[in-house]
């Protein structure tokens, strides 16, 4: 039996299209091809808390895809930290093939995941990075760096500083606007813009916080 239904794929077709984002025929079959791998994968390697497949194109892959006007703006290379199953990195890297996406976590499960997932779905613009944050010293800054995982503002801008510039943008996933956070924001970033993300099939509170380093 197929672990990705008719009703997954047309869920992630309307929800995208609610989002303002068409898909093309193979946007739709990698991204699909991707839940059913995390489907497959979570159950041995607890990859996500979201144990229901039906949930999964939600809290998952509508909830990535809901960044992709603001990855549009702009950037080339792209780091998407504490990536852990693949949010939003892989569906990024699906959207955007003309741009790199590096994936970086510091679980060996985690990356060996996300490596077989960049092996069967043929991603050649993404790579993997088992490492810790601090000690990731790459030659270059990276345009653009995201996350959902951090828990605070604060340690994502102050474990990722190295890896920017005064030109890169910070992407920061969130549930409620986290203001106590951003009071503790280090002095050399700053806030950018802050959007609310109204993900399809999502009940909780979303918003996206673009951060900026100010030297």
């Amino acid at each position: 039996m197929s672990l990705v239904s008719e009703s997954h794929a047309e869920e992630l077709v309307r929800g995208a299209g609610q989002l303002g984002i068409p898909l093309d025929d193979r946007q739709q079959r990698l991204l699909l091809a991707y839940l059913a791998l995390l489907i497959k994968w979570n159950k041995a390697y607890n990859l996500t808390a979201v144990r229901d497949p039906d949930e999964m194109v939600s809290r998952h892959l509508l909830d990535s895809l809901s960044v992709v006007p603001f990855v549009a703006e702009g950037g080339r290379n792209w780091l998407d930290v504490g990536s852990g199953g693949g949010m939003p990195g892989v569906p990024l890297a699906i959207m955007f093939p003309e741009r790199a996406f590096t994936l970086l976590d510091s679980n060996g499960k985690k990356t060996r995941f996300l490596t077989q997932v960049k092996l069967e779905l043929k991603l050649a613009n993404l790579e993997v990075v088992h490492a810790r944050v601090e000690q990731f010293q790459p030659s270059t800054a990276f345009d653009g760096i995201t996350s959902r995982a951090f828990s605070s503002l604060e340690d994502f801008a102050s474990w990722t500083r190295h890896l920017g510039n005064a030109d890169t943008r910070w992407l920061a996933m969130k549930g409620v606007q986290p203001d106590d956070e951003l009071q503790r924001l280090p002095e050399d970033f700053r806030l950018d813009a802050c959007h609310v993300l109204k993900v399809p099939g999502c009940q909780g509170q979303r918003h996206l916080l673009i951060l900026r380093r100010t030297s």
